[in-house]
């Protein structure tokens, strides 16, 4: 079975290779971790080392840049921008034309309304440092939420 990539040079230089997800279409970079369960609009792009969970939805015109993990079941709407090592935890939605800095963390189950702009290391919703709870998420689930 053959493979079709598509290459493209970035502004410093550097080649990004990409292929296309099965389940939507989008560019997926070498490098990049997306279940087959999910959806990845054709004009989305997700970056080397992205990890993305079962049955999440990524909208049309969405960025996910390196390093990011996205959760099972996340509904990201469109001209969504996620930055480098960005979380987003299971079941949230992130509405259209919203920026996620990098290194941001997203609690499990948040709703991010459009046209917000979460800066950079920024922890929303109930991100807990291990309250004990069974509820609560702490930071190491957050590599674990796709």
């Amino acid at each position: 079975m053959s493979r079709t990539f598509l290459e493209i040079e970035g502004e410093r230089g550097v080649v990004s290779r990409y292929r296309r997800h099965p389940n939507g279409k989008g560019y997926v970079a070498v490098g990049a971790e997306v279940d087959a369960t999910a959806y990845v609009d054709p004009t989305t792009y997700v970056e080397t080392g992205v990890h993305i969970g079962q049955k999440a939805w990524l909208g049309s015109g969405t960025w996910i840049e390196s390093g990011a993990a996205i959760g099972a079941g996340v509904f990201v709407g469109a001209n969504v921008h996620v930055g480098e090592n960005a979380r987003i935890g299971r079941r949230s939605k992130i509405g259209s034309h919203t920026k996620i800095g990098a290194n941001a963390i997203i609690a499990d189950e948040t709703l991010i309304d459009s046209d917000s702009t979460i800066v950079p290391g920024a922890r929303v919703g109930r991100v807990g440092a291990g309250s004990g709870s069974s509820s609560g998420s702490t930071e190491s689930d957050y590599a674990k939420a796709a």
